[in-house]
């Protein structure tokens, strides 16, 4: 008589979250571990062992983890997932989330809790914090939490879907630490092999919308197009450029928005462009853009102007903007309609000398605030069409914001308007990981830099290739001269005491240099690219010219001395 073998213990619900990630197409999972996460580094770790596609990454502290998956899922498309534990493990998660949520991250948190029979008790438990789940609500699209382990797959798919479905943006999913533990009994239901489409069948526009829209633009003489930073969410930056080809209409790109329309098209204008061109246009289309100023209104527009704005946000149609027509819809999917709407073509009425004027302008004010427009060039020369540039809160980056050339959709990175500062090095970590052939160049001043400068480690024990550009003033240089211009030089906070960078990369085991001018930037930069492994490179610098002026419409102004 032949014995009956066992029959397969169930997956635990670790097990099954793992799995469930995997068939969403997730390849790479960055966390900390922690006790309430134990059975699912075990779970990975298996799933490693045993062959299959995701790797988990170990940073050095939530911040830096949650930064590596936002950038990663905003440079990839594909889901980037942080991985923490309860309480501090959460709170520190939240600053990358929210830089999710400003800049249209499917990003998703996979949050450990406590064990769900103490949930709620006050007992003390580690980690515990009262109301989790509503920190992570704020700063996500969708959060739900787990109440058994066979919840976990149809959680995961949903998560996910709910990522990609309108505005894409973070998502979170809580599981107490007794449900990764315990067997998920049966199987993940109905829930096929392949992931959630994109974008769901309610997301699509209808043709008569689409058709006003085109027939606005088609009747004006001289039609602009302003894009944000949705349109590189919504991978739509060839749609923007046909579109804009075939109306011969400017475009004008926000600091979100770099390379959506190649730097170089005789089209594509910067967002320093705009006080010129938008009230100068007699029908505007705003394409997944905020459409305001920095200090919450309106771009202006001429008074006349038709204005068509294109958001797949309810909450940027509305005031404080004015509509003659607003589109709920995604931009790459509007974009193509309109496109595929207009009516036969009628001569453009823009004169090609005034817009090589306005192209002039703006490269006439970039140029005027030195040192920031040398080593910006620098960078620009040294990092490949193809590379990425993740952009810093430091006084060369304000400057790199309009005026950095961006040739590629979504090679510029910046943490929209949260502006996080931070966030630029593990950004860059997470970049490399989701595009390991390409060039990865991260932006800091020395202060932003300190705030994660521990995933220097990480760099190192992984081996990704990112340098690290480190322009170093001892100072927090923006509070510096605000204090200086404003408050009669009472400085307080703003001065640093900066390690020498240099030493510092190095005793992390990465290989580091030090440039003092534009052009040794350039040819040190470029041999460091042409290395397999991290690298830093520290820039002395002393105060510079402020960059505000320009950024905020004016033109920019000297150093107060």
């Amino acid at each position: 008589m032949t014995a009956t073998p066992p029959a397969a213990a169930p997956p635990t619900g670790a097990e099954a979250l793992v799995a469930q990630l995997a068939r969403e197409g997730v390849r790479h999972v960055f966390g900390v571990p922690g006790v309430q996460l134990d059975h699912v580094l075990d779970a990975l770790a298996r799933h490693r062992d045993a062959g299959g596609p995701v790797r988990y990454l170990a940073a050095r502290h939530e911040q830096g983890a949650a930064h590596m998956a936002e950038a990663y899922s905003r440079t990839t498309g594909r889901p980037g997932v942080c991985l923490v534990v309860p309480g501090p493990g959460v709170l520190n998660a939240l600053p990358a989330l929210a830089t999710g949520y400003a800049c249209s991250s499917p990003v998703l948190c996979v949050a450990a809790d406590i064990p769900s029979t103490l949930a709620g008790k006050g007992l003390g438990m580690l980690h515990e914090i009262p109301g989790q789940d509503g920190h992570l609500a704020g700063v996500t699209t969708w959060s739900a939490r787990a109440s058994a382990p066979g919840d976990i797959p149809r959680l995961v798919r949903e998560a996910v879907r709910r990522s990609r479905s309108g505005r894409p943006r973070p998502v979170a999913l809580t599981v107490p630490a007794d449900l990764l533990a315990a067997p998920a009994d049966g199987p993940p239901g109905d829930l096929p092999d392949q992931a959630t489409p994109a974008h769901a069948p309610e997301d699509t526009v209808p043709e008569e919308t689409l058709a006003r829209a085109a027939a606005l633009l088609r009747t004006a003489r001289r039609p602009v197009l302003y894009a944000g930073g949705g349109v590189l969410a919504a991978r739509a930056g060839a749609a923007l450029t046909a579109l804009a080809e075939a109306l011969e209409a400017p475009v004008v790109t926000s600091r979100n928005a770099g390379g959506a329309i190649p730097a170089g098209h005789r089209l594509a204008f910067p967002g320093l462009a705009a006080p010129r061109l938008l009230p100068a246009a007699d029908a505007v289309l705003v394409v997944g853009s905020r459409f305001v100023t920095p200090r919450g209104r309106a771009l202006p527009t001429a008074p006349g102007a038709r204005v068509v704005l294109v958001n797949a946000d309810p909450a940027d149609l509305g005031p404080p903007r004015r509509a003659d027509l607003a589109v709920l819809a995604d931009a790459r999917r509007a974009l193509d309609g309109i496109r595929a709407a207009l009516p036969p073509a009628a001569p453009s009425g823009w004169d090609a000398g005034e817009l090589a004027a306005v192209r002039d302008r703006c490269a006439e004010q970039v140029r005027s605030v030195e040192p920031q427009w040398s080593f910006v060039r620098a960078l620009r020369e040294a990092i490949p069409e193809d590379g990425f540039l993740v952009n810093e809160l430091t006084q060369v980056g304000y400057l790199a914001a309009v005026g950095y050339p961006v040739h590629r959709p979504g090679t510029f990175l910046t943490p929209g308007y949260q502006g996080t500062l931070g966030y630029g090095y593990p950004s860059a970590l997470g970049v490399k990981v989701g595009n390991p052939e390409r060039a990865v160049v991260s932006l800091n001043g020395d202060g932003g830099f300190c705030w994660n400068a521990q995933e220097l480690a990480t760099a190192r024990r992984y081996r990704i290739a990112v340098t690290a550009v480190v322009f170093n003033d001892h100072a927090y240089g923006n509070v510096r001269r605000i204090q200086a211009d404003e408050f009669g030089g009472r400085f307080i906070g703003s001065e640093l005491t900066s390690p020498d960078f240099v030493r510092f990369a190095e005793s992390f085991g990465v290989p580091a240099a030090r440039a003092r001018t534009p052009g040794d930037l350039a040819g040190v930069l470029k041999d460091a690219l042409a290395e397999p492994g991290p690298s830093l490179i520290e820039v002395p610098v002393g105060e510079m010219p402020s960059v505000w002026p320009l950024l905020l419409g004016g033109t920019p102004g000297s150093v107060r001395t």
